[in-house]
């Protein structure tokens, strides 16, 4: 066994604050134990994100990375790569070419499109020619990216060639602002043509690499302060929010990074793999990869349809996967899927080779000697579905389930964590360390350069002072410089140095966060209750037949109702046992399959002791989940809660007036009872 002394994470460097004065009572405030004397300098040539680049292809110029899969005639092929040198080169190339539009220093650049080796050449461009970069989600609709090309001013933008067309069209009317759009390949004579009718050239990405090769123009290196990224964030609700970070904000999670790995004995090297399909946007992937180019490692990236995601993963056979819940919430049904399958005997062996390396790891031992045995015998076909090869797996964007951590701990061959953090603080805040299973469950400790404290939320009942310490997660740090244009919005979420994340987190005395609801997302109900709409749906997503679900309620009304995807298999399961024939989507629409969901729903309020205003009254079934394509999520499957209820609206309405209809009718025989009674 390898348990021992109790592991220090933390060190506690300020002490909590009763109210006073107006002010909220805070919790003691907690750092990194790598950071326990004040937070490490960084090295003079790695100040800024051009320089971890910079730096890294001087180092590793024939080192594979950037790789991508063709596709010819339909057929994906294999992956094929770019050296750090032709990356260096095709840098310097587009970085030229943009000075021939006469774009200057500090110029928005927008990029376009799904994740390939053009988004990050033309990234790199603008961080070694001084130009601030300003990604647009893929997953965004035409309205947000009109807004963000008018609000950031863009000059240019790079696009992928399908996605031409949603900058050319009548609704993107800002467009007309662009000097010049560049193709990641290329595009037709008609959009060459329609973008000269608006006063824009449309650039090839051949072309655009010639013009900036027969016009070289030395990098213009920027400044640790300046504006490196523009990150609109998709928020769950209103216009997006440009989250400005700065050059000096990347190194410095480059380095915390770098100090962090730097405890473990199994080191990462350069023949490490990353396979990318987290937007580019979004903050966890691009930082992802800033820290494998500071490491000379290599990203591959997705052929572009997450449905055939393992078939990326079988032919890269990655070290590192970085996914989101649903991501694991897949992986694990995939497995649990294969073992319902197998002989009873063989599950048998399973469920006893899984517990006895569980109990094994719980006692102390890491993942590689807990049951090195049950690797072999069963385990190793769990990792040779996820390529082979995986060393590390992380999840961030939403808190995962402790069920699905601990099986993937276990089962994957592979170090498991979670992390948790925000566009506003370039990603993680906090981390959990690998082969402690003292924190499966929790989003683990402040980050190397991060300081962590819970703030008084006392509308929700919230106290950093009380037991347990729960409160507003507020962090402290080299993170955003502030909202783009938007002043209001940053004093709003900043006080005292402190970037209150409108997250709402439990801590305990060693400084291990957990997250457990979210400030903004409680409303009351007619009758004067606050509801933690969050903290419901964990709650009640536990069913078997819930695959998820979205509670609403308003203050006009005094109860809840609930949309629900139905989970496919165990719902035609319970189809096939209740004598219901059809479809998936066909049974989805009957009486009784509503009436048992309900019934589940208010089982589980009950064992979970929710009040009575928490239950849910009335239902919707939604067989199709919550997706990207109808707006009804974020890109990191966050619930856009405002773009729900216009969507279900209609559905809604008429749940309530049945509820209402009911409500009266048995008020009516109440007082029909009442009238004879008295008779």
């Amino acid at each position: 066994m390898e348990g021992g002394t109790k592991k220090v994470f933390t060190v506690q460097v300020e002490d909590g604050k009763p109210r006073k004065d107006g002010r909220p009572a805070v919790g003691p405030v907690f750092r990194s134990a790598l950071s326990k004397d004040g937070f490490p300098p960084l090295e003079p040539d790695m100040k800024t994100s051009w320089d971890v680049f910079r730096v890294a292809a001087g180092k590793y110029p024939d080192n594979r990375m950037l790789g991508w899969r063709p596709v010819k005639d339909g057929v994906i092929g294999p992956y094929i790569w770019k050296s750090y040198r032709e990356v260096y080169e095709e840098v310097l190339q587009v970085g030229s070419a943009l000075q021939q539009l006469g774009v200057k220093p500090g110029s928005r650049i927008g990029i376009y499109g799904s994740n390939c080796p053009q988004w990050i050449v033309a990234m790199q461009a603008c961080n070694g020619y001084s130009l601030i970069c300003v990604p647009l989600y893929d997953t965004l609709g035409a309205g947000a990216v009109d807004f963000i090309i008018d609000h950031a001013e863009i000059d240019v933008i790079f696009v992928q060639d399908k996605k031409i067309k949603e900058i050319l069209s009548a609704n993107c009317k800002s467009a007309k602002r662009v000097k010049g759009l560049v193709a990641f390949t290329s595009g037709t004579s008609e959009e060459i043509t329609s973008a000269d009718q608006i006063g824009m050239k449309l650039y090839s990405w051949k072309d655009f690499l010639k013009m900036g090769k027969e016009n070289p123009a030395q990098p213009c290196a920027p400044k640790p302060n300046d504006t490196c990224t523009i990150m609109y964030t998709s928020g769950t609700s209103g216009e997006p929010k440009g989250v400005m970070l700065s050059h000096e904000s990347h190194a410095i999670y480059v380095k915390g990074v770098d100090l962090f790995m730097e405890q473990f004995d199994d080191k990462m090297t350069t023949d490490d793999v990353f396979l990318s399909f987290l937007p580019l946007a979004h903050i966890l992937d691009r930082m992802i990869e800033e820290f494998f180019f500071h490491k000379g490692a290599s990203v591959g990236y997705y052929h572009g349809d997450l449905n055939a995601l393992r078939d990326d993963l079988m032919e890269l056979k990655p070290t590192l996967l970085v996914g989101v819940p649903r991501v694991y919430e897949k992986i694990y049904e995939g497995i649990l899927k294969a073992l319902s399958e197998l002989r009873p005997l063989r599950r048998l062996i399973f469920n006893a080779l899984y517990n006895r390396k569980l109990a094994n790891m719980k006692a102390g031992c890491t993942h590689k000697t807990a049951s090195p045995f049950a690797d072999m015998l069963a385990f190793r076909k769990v990792k040779a579905r996820l390529g082979g090869r995986l060393r590390l797996l992380i999840s961030g964007g939403a808190p995962l389930s402790n069920e699905i951590e601990e099986f993937l701990r276990v089962t994957s061959c592979a170090y498991f964590i979670q992390g948790y953090g925000l566009t506003e603080t370039l990603g993680p805040s906090t981390v959990c360390y690998p082969d402690d299973m003292s924190l499966v469950g929790t989003v683990g400790v402040a980050a190397t350069y991060t300081e962590l404290r819970l703030e008084e939320v006392p509308e929700m009942g919230y106290n950093p002072l009380g037991t347990p310490s729960r409160g507003e997660i507020c962090v402290r740090g080299n993170f955003f410089t502030g909202y783009y244009k938007n002043p209001e919005l940053t004093n709003e979420v900043m006080a005292d140095g402190w970037f209150h994340t409108g997250d709402i987190g439990e801590m305990n005395s060693d400084g291990i966060l957990k997250v457990i609801d979210r400030k903004k997302n409680i409303f009351k109900l007619s009758q004067g209750e606050y509801v933690a709409v969050e903290y419901l749906e964990k709650v009640y997503v536990f069913p078997p037949t819930v695959e998820d679900v979205w509670v609403y309620g308003d203050s006009f009304r005094s109860m809840l109702v609930a949309v629900v995807n139905p989970h496919e298999e165990n719902t035609m399961k319970w189809a096939e046992s209740n004598g219901c024939k059809g479809s998936f989507a066909e049974i989805c629409k009957s009486e009784g399959l509503k009436e048992h969901i309900l019934k589940e729903l208010q089982s589980v309020a009950a064992k979970n002791k929710l009040r009575g205003f928490e239950y849910v009254k009335g239902v919707i079934l939604d067989p199709i989940p919550f997706d990207l394509e109808r707006d009804l999520v974020t890109a990191t499957m966050k619930k856009k809660r405002n773009n729900m209820l216009k969507y279900y609206k209609p559905e809604i309405e008429k749940v309530y007036q049945k509820l209402e209809e009911q409500r009266v009718a048995a008020k009516s025989k109440t007082d029909t009872q009442k009238d004879n009674n008295n008779d």
